[in-house]
């Protein structure tokens, strides 16, 4: 018995294969989390030439990496990445992310940042004229949830913890709505300096290179 695909799911299927023309051979590759990127990692497995090491951002896909054949490494033991892919929660015309629904945001982070390039791999859906619609994911010590909630509301946000979902770094994740957007890079970084923060899912500073968006047809942007 065959299962049919969703629109959205063949469309992310799409998104990934395209993003395969971007791994270049000889490559270190580092990899996000979600439904988009374990359908990368699954074509990366099966294509003709695998990366020699690539460097993960979740114990899921660890898990689906091993599973497709691929060699992972730590981040420690190469230091620098070629390339990154990675899916968003949305991604507005500057290449700005909010991510971290799936809660690995931090990991993503840290290898974003580690990496030359960033290929964002999205269906349409998640392509926004202005973010903010989606609630942002902030990775927080748990120690200092109720601190950091307040601190939160005195920006104009309402925090809610995300259930009993610990992160792979032992931590929580709460999810924010209400927040002032106009100014990216500047909300990144006044969220990540309250003291309790680990990671914001605000991906400003570290904007991605390219995205690639499936739509109808596949889309390349680079920053507006």
């Amino acid at each position: 018995m065959t299962t049919s695909l969703s629109l959205q799911d063949q469309r992310k299927i799409n998104a990934a294969r395209h993003a395969l023309s971007f791994v270049d051979a000889g490559q270190v590759v580092g990899i996000g989390s979600g439904s988009t990127v374990a359908r990368f990692i699954e074509l990366l497995g099966a294509a003709p030439a695998k990366p020699p090491a690539v460097v993960v951002a979740s114990a899921q896909s660890e898990a689906i990496a091993l599973k497709a054949g691929l060699k992972i490494v730590p981040l420690n033991d190469v230091r620098r990445i070629d390339c990154y892919f990675d899916g968003a929660d949305e991604i507005d015309p500057s290449l700005a992310m909010i991510k971290g629904g799936g809660a690995a945001l931090t990991r993503e982070k840290i290898i974003a940042s580690a990496s030359k390039r960033f290929i964002c791999m999205v269906d349409g859906s998640k392509w926004v004229s202005t973010l903010g619609a989606f609630p942002l994911p902030v990775e927080v010590v748990p120690f200092a949830e109720a601190y950091v909630c307040d601190r939160i509301a005195a920006l104009g946000g309402a925090a809610k913890r995300r259930g009993e979902l610990i992160t792979d770094n032992g931590n929580i994740i709460i999810d924010v709505v209400g927040l002032n957007f106009s100014d990216c890079d500047g909300l990144e970084a006044t969220l990540n300096n309250i003291a309790g923060v680990v990671c914001n899912g605000l991906f400003a500073a570290r904007r991605a290179d390219v995205c690639i968006i499936a739509g109808d047809q596949i889309e390349t942007r680079t920053a507006a």
